[in-house]
């Protein structure tokens, strides 16, 4: 798979670090689910790691918590730790482990604990700044893809057999 030649303004997630970087995000950032805007923040983080697009994760303060319900589930990053999830209820929709966190993050990445990433293609909409963002394909990502990065993407088909 070849990398794509980013245009003016844009980044190659081939270009973005192993082991993943921790980055302030100072755009808007905003989750959508069910008519509810869920999260709405300029303090957001973003986690960059080679052949993904970001990941955008957003401090409780500006999380409607309540529709949040900790589950069972979780996973484990060699990087970040061990995440656990959420599932998302607003009236009668349900987005079954749609967001997840690390209460407990490995060193070099306190900045994002317990801060809350959420998986767009399980959100209504998800948007930075004034843009909506595509998901990253396949169940396990959750990448934002925007304009202003380029790829190939790991998760999409013909990336290396991801």
């Amino acid at each position: 798979m070849e990398r794509t030649q980013p245009k003016l303004n844009q980044e190659s997630v081939w270009d973005y670090p192993r082991p993943p970087r921790v980055e302030d995000v100072h755009k808007f950032v905003q989750v959508v689910f069910n008519g509810i805007p869920l999260a709405t923040t300029h303090r957001a983080k973003r986690v960059l790691e080679t052949s993904h697009p970001p990941v955008y994760y957003i401090p409780p303060e500006d999380i409607w918590m309540e529709y949040l319900f900790e589950t069972e589930k979780s996973s484990f990053c060699e990087f970040k730790g061990v995440a656990h999830y959420y599932t998302i209820k607003v009236q009668e929709r349900e987005a079954v482990e749609a967001a997840w966190f690390f209460p407990y993050p490995n060193p070099g990445y306190d900045g994002i604990k317990n801060y809350v990433a959420f998986y767009p293609a399980k959100m209504e909409a998800c948007y930075v700044d004034s843009e909506r963002v595509k998901p990253q394909e396949g169940d396990f990502y959750g990448g934002w893809i925007t304009g202003d990065i380029t790829g190939p993407f790991k998760g999409a088909p013909g990336t290396l057999g991801w």
